[in-house]
């Protein structure tokens, strides 16, 4: 069975930064993933874009890198396969010797029973008999991640006494309050204590103060007058970094403060409003980008992309160049992705190649600045090598928490498409997720809406693309070996019809633990 898928710094300085996320993501031995992003042409007018590639001149690599040929990610990889590449060493710097593969296959087999007896285990994991599962996290659940990392940063921490670092701010003026006076501290400074003093109140802070200000500039963040993000059109709920923020001389600045910002709060153990595109994540974590992010960024920029990938180039109906159309304040403009490139035509043998440069225009290339600066402040906080332990998901909960997810409200705001609400499918299904325990309903919810997040108005309100999208399960007539898919623009969970109750809960979990993407394949 498969499973679903710093100121505005000068050339030196940005390939400073980008040599340092490259230098710290060559050091970290975890499972990285396929990916690809495309456009196809005729819906190129309807994507924004931003800064890309003019030509194929030298520039730092993309944060988050694209292979060359995106094809190969519609057949997700399975468990076999991960361990096939760990012993070839495409996992990692080098193979996993056949004692320690042999384990892994017996964790991956054992993990609930691994996981318990880690929950239990009084030694650190890095000391323990366990510790190759330091360099291999996929078989471990989030809390006993989130154990090991926070005992990391502890460990990292001995030895440094922490003063207390009063930073004065106004209400009405928190974010631009708070970085002038945090903005030029050493990293080393931004791990002292942060002792909040609103200006002209005498609250003393005892920690209320603190968890208020994360809470003030998690939100100022998103703030449109700043222009740092903007929401995605998949879901309307998440944020995405906004290509034209340029238009913000300081953008830089801001970015690398935001990044150190967010960092801090996860080196606090404070929770943050601050929820954002399955993409960001993965950059932050360097896993490679698939195209299939892009579904719940730009459904219609998605649409094209599978379009482009299933059909023949003159299908389209017309001749595609190695060009994009880049809008930007109302302003359509055609950019080259390799020189001359609106004069190459694309045909069926270069078309990957096409689709490759103009995924990494598009996902990374047109960002690739500001993540260089939130990347540079988010390391000068949390090593890479440490963060990159979660995947997606997980540090979607670890920046923001564990949600409380209503089961019933959540039923009582559910679509049926080709079911019934007394099939037996559906009884089985929430009966599954009343069983499941609050992380793993966590991540149900990321698995169908694409965030962690609960409607402030309950599931009544839940967003998709188009406004208010109720959560819908749709019947799935297709094998029942495969797993249950999603469709996270639309809320959509596509279940399978599975014989037994058992089989049913077996492969939802397999799908929400496993799968990053709404894919499921027989």
């Amino acid at each position: 069975m498969e499973k679903p898928e710093t100121s505005r710094g000068s050339g030196a300085e940005e390939r400073i930064v980008t040599e340092r996320v490259v230098t710290e993501r060559a050091s970290v031995d975890r499972e990285r993933q396929p990916s690809g992003t495309i456009n196809s042409p005729n819906n190129r007018s309807q994507s924004q874009g931003g800064l890309g590639l003019d030509g194929l001149t030298p520039a730092p690599p993309p944060v988050s890198p694209l292979p060359s040929d995106p094809a190969n990610d519609v057949q997700p990889s399975t468990s076999s396969s991960y361990f096939s590449n760990l012993s070839q060493g495409s996992e990692s710097l080098t193979p996993v010797p056949p004692h320690q593969l042999k384990f892994l296959k017996f964790a991956e087999t054992h993990r609930t029973v691994l996981n318990q007896i880690l929950r239990q285990c009084t030694t650190p994991l890095l000391e323990g008999p366990f510790a190759v599962l330091v360099n291999h996290t996929r078989v471990l659940d989030f809390d006993v991640k989130r154990r090991y990392f926070r005992g990391e940063l502890e460990r990292a921490d001995e030895g440094h006494r922490r003063e207390e670092l009063a930073v004065h701010v106004r209400r009405t003026q928190v974010f631009e309050d708070s970085f002038r006076e945090l903005h030029r501290r050493t990293p080393d400074e931004w791990k002292n204590r942060f002792y909040i003093v609103f200006e002209g109140e005498e609250g003393q802070d005892a920690g209320g103060l603190l968890r208020e200000w994360y809470m003030i500039i998690s939100r100022e963040i998103f703030n449109p007058m700043y222009a740092l993000f903007t929401t995605s059109p998949g879901d309307r709920v998440t944020y995405m970094i906004n290509p034209s923020s340029h238009c913000n001389p300081n953008h830089l600045c801001y970015f690398k403060f935001v990044g150190r910002v967010i960092a801090k709060a996860i080196y606090d153990n404070k929770l943050l409003e601050c929820y954002f595109t399955r993409s960001f994540y993965k950059h932050i974590l360097g896993i490679l980008v698939k195209y299939t992010d892009m579904e719940s960024e730009d459904y219609t920029f998605y649409q094209g992309l599978v379009f482009l990938m299933e059909n023949p180039v003159d299908s389209i109906g017309y001749e595609p160049t190695f060009s994009t159309e880049v809008q930007e304040f109302g302003v359509t403009e055609i950019r080259d992705l390799i020189p001359n490139g609106r004069n190459l035509l694309v045909t069926e043998e270069n078309k990957m190649e096409y689709i490759r440069l103009v995924c990494q225009m598009k996902m990374t290339g047109a960002i690739r600045k500001q993540l260089n600066a939130f990347l540079e402040g988010f390391y000068d906080i949390i090593p890479m090598r440490l963060i990159s332990i979660f995947n997606e998901q997980e540090l979607e909960l670890l920046i923001s928490g564990l949600p409380n997810v209503d089961i019933e409200d959540l039923k009582a705001n559910t679509e049926y498409y080709k079911y019934q609400p007394n099939s037996l499918q559906i009884q089985w299904f929430w009966r599954a997720l009343r069983e499941f325990d609050q992380a793993e309903r966590a991540k149900f919810l990321q698995f169908v809406t694409g965030t962690s997040k609960v409607p402030l108005q309950g599931f009544a309100a839940l967003e998709g693309m188009n406004g208010v999208q109720k959560f819908q399960i749709h019947r799935d007539e297709r094998s029942t070996d495969r797993l249950p898919s999603a469709h996270t623009c639309f809320n959509q969970l596509d279940l399978p019809v599975y014989e037994t109750y058992t089989k049913l809960r077996l492969y939802l979990l397999k799908a929400i633990h496993e799968c990053s993407e709404g894919f499921g394949f027989a």
